[in-house]
């Protein structure tokens, strides 16, 4: 009996499960529940550990409301791909979703741009920025941008 290992196409379906579950801010107990498995199975789906039927793919396009070529995606298109493998890091789905929140265009800049500034920080100056956030206030107290 020859073992059956996961593929590339494999791994990039289970990047974009994981990602819509997480733009629907769904629990993978949430998705294992309606598909009829454990939120165990659901990390190894999304980890690319264990392949997924076609009859589960099925279950999950349809309770993520997304046809099931979108679990596919277009395979030629890096693009796609790394922006569900972006999805999938930890915070990405809610970092995006408090940016796409920001009503005020400027202020959507200057966001963008502190985040570039901190990308582009070597890694000795991680504590600047650490310090910096923790002294930006927290609640919603008058700020320039009111």
């Amino acid at each position: 009996m020859t073992v059956k290992s996961t593929t590339g196409v494999d791994r990039a379906v289970s990047l974009r499960i994981a990602a819509l579950r997480k733009a629907k801010r769904l629990s993978q107990t949430e998705l294992g529940q309606h598909v009829g498995v454990t939120f165990q199975q659901v990390q190894k789906y999304e980890k690319g550990a264990n392949r997924v039927s076609s009859g589960r793919l099925q279950q999950i396009a349809q309770f993520l409301e997304v046809p099931m070529s979108t679990l596919f995606g277009d395979h030629e298109a890096e693009e796609q791909s790394d922006a569900f493998g972006f999805l999938s890091q930890a915070g990405a789905v809610d970092l995006l979703r408090a940016y796409a929140s920001i009503e005020d265009d400027q202020l959507r800049r200057d966001v963008l741009r502190l985040v570039r500034t901190v990308v582009g920080l070597r890694t000795g100056q991680t504590k600047r920025v650490a310090d910096l956030i923790q002294s930006v206030p927290t609640d919603d107290g008058p700020s320039s941008y009111s």
